[in-house]
């Protein structure tokens, strides 16, 4: 079976200490990873039916327990404000709409999404994803609203005490080109992450999760979702406005996300069948990467520096990866039968471009029974070398943690391919 040890051809085992040279440490290349087609109780899966009923339930359940923690079922009435709408930017390429998402009554609780959508006479397939430096940070248009919300990073003039300046306009223009997407036809969506909740250890009730507590609650329980399940809602909520809008194609949306946010795409895509292509650029652990491989980052590493992403429950894994109930090539495998890309970056070591690699040819294996191909094989690709013409797409990019117009001309690329 595909899910067992990592070291089928000399090969491979080359690929990996090649990429633990440049970090000075040695992976594990003799882990087993959780069956993908066995249930927890032994009932082997053969159809995609009976994945459909048994095993992605199970693995669903297992991730919202384990690692993410549990979304609430509890639904919050959303309310929809079009805050501005000019039908002509990008030298009259696109429309650029804000909208403000309410989800509390008295509007203490709300999101922004940035809308760009090519000037064409149909509903536009869009690109949704979370961004770091707020909406206005994503390109140079005077246009966007400045985010008024606290900042986790942030240098020099553009982020003053956390907060943005006029500065900030378009420094992260680099991660998204806007220009490209709109001239490949389709739209963009992008929320500043922090909307939703800040991305630090002492945020939980800065938030929405406390929109969710019970009676004296005052934070989520060990199982209860951590950051990246709040802003994997928030993707889905800004799904919900979507499919309002009868310029976007709500059946070609694909999510997006880098790093933090790359996991959070795999989370929300997993959780929320409505994506029709999930990506995940340089996501690393507790996302792409393969955690059995103790390699870059690690479950340790990631809970000490960042405790809130998590559930509590994933910390009990500390120094214990063999034991976590779930790997991740079960994540991307969740998203079947959708296409999933998962991208790299060469000197990305921390993110382990090599165990990305692997966890999306071993979903492959979910993907062969819905009669779909998956990955070539599980010797990862050269740089500059895109791979996989089926369900699951995989690049290294040349160069460091980042989302490049390299990438985003690979994603273009599958999207013409998969969605249209």
């Amino acid at each position: 079976m595909l899910s067992k040890i990592i070291t089928g051809t000399a090969l491979s085992i080359a690929v990996a200490f090649a990429s633990a040279a440049q970090t000075k440490e040695i992976p594990d290349t003799s882990y087993q990873l959780p069956p993908l087609l066995m249930t927890r109780s032994g009932k082997a899966i053969h159809t995609a039916a009976d994945w459909e009923k048994w095993r992605r339930p199970e693995i669903l359940a297992m991730f919202g327990q384990y690692v993410y923690g549990k979304t609430p079922a509890k639904k919050i009435p959303l309310h929809f404000v079009t805050i501005s709408i000019n039908p002509a930017v990008l030298n009259g390429a696109a429309t650029r709409k804000q909208v403000r998402v309410y989800f509390s009554k008295d509007e203490k609780y709300y999101m922004d999404i940035l809308l760009y959508l090519p000037n064409i006479n149909k509903p536009a397939p869009v690109f949704l994803g979370l961004n770091f430096g707020g909406n206005q940070a994503i390109h140079a248009d005077t246009g966007i609203l400045i985010s008024k919300r606290w900042f986790r990073y942030g240098e020099g003039a553009a982020y003053t005490d956390h907060y943005a300046t006029e500065a900030s306009r378009g420094t992260q223009s680099a991660d998204w080109p806007v220009e490209e997407i709109i001239k490949r036809g389709y739209g963009l969506a992008t929320i500043y992450y922090g909307d939703l909740q800040p991305d630090s250890s002492n945020s939980v009730n800065a938030g929405i999760a406390p929109l969710f507590y019970k009676n004296g609650q005052t934070k989520p329980a060990p199982g209860e979702w951590g950051a990246i399940g709040v802003w994997a809602w928030g993707l889905s909520r800004a799904m919900d406005y979507l499919e309002t809008d009868p310029a976007v194609d709500a059946k070609k949306v694909a999510v997006i996300g880098h790093s933090r946010l790359g996991k959070t795409a795999l989370w929300a895509g997993a959780q929320d069948k409505r994506f029709a292509f999930v990506i995940s650029n340089d996501s690393g652990e507790g996302g792409a990467a393969i955690t059995r491989r103790k390699y870059g980052e690690t479950i340790t590493k990631i809970n000490k520096a960042f405790p809130h992403w998590f559930c509590d429950n994933y910390k009990a894994y500390n120094d214990r990866e063999d034991e976590l109930p779930v790997d991740f090539h079960e994540l991307i495998a969740l998203i079947a039968p959708r296409p999933v890309y998962v991208a790299s970056a060469s000197e990305d070591q921390w993110a382990d471009p090599t165990g990305e690699y692997l966890s999306a040819w071993h979903a492959g294996e979910v993907y062969k029974l819905y009669g779909l191909t998956g990955l070539p094989g599980p010797v990862p690709p050269p740089v500059s070398r895109p791979v996989g013409n089926g369900s699951i797409g995989y690049h290294l990019r040349e160069g460091g943690h980042a989302m490049r117009l390299y990438d985003w001309q690979q994603y273009l690329d599958f999207a013409d391919r998969v969605l249209r």
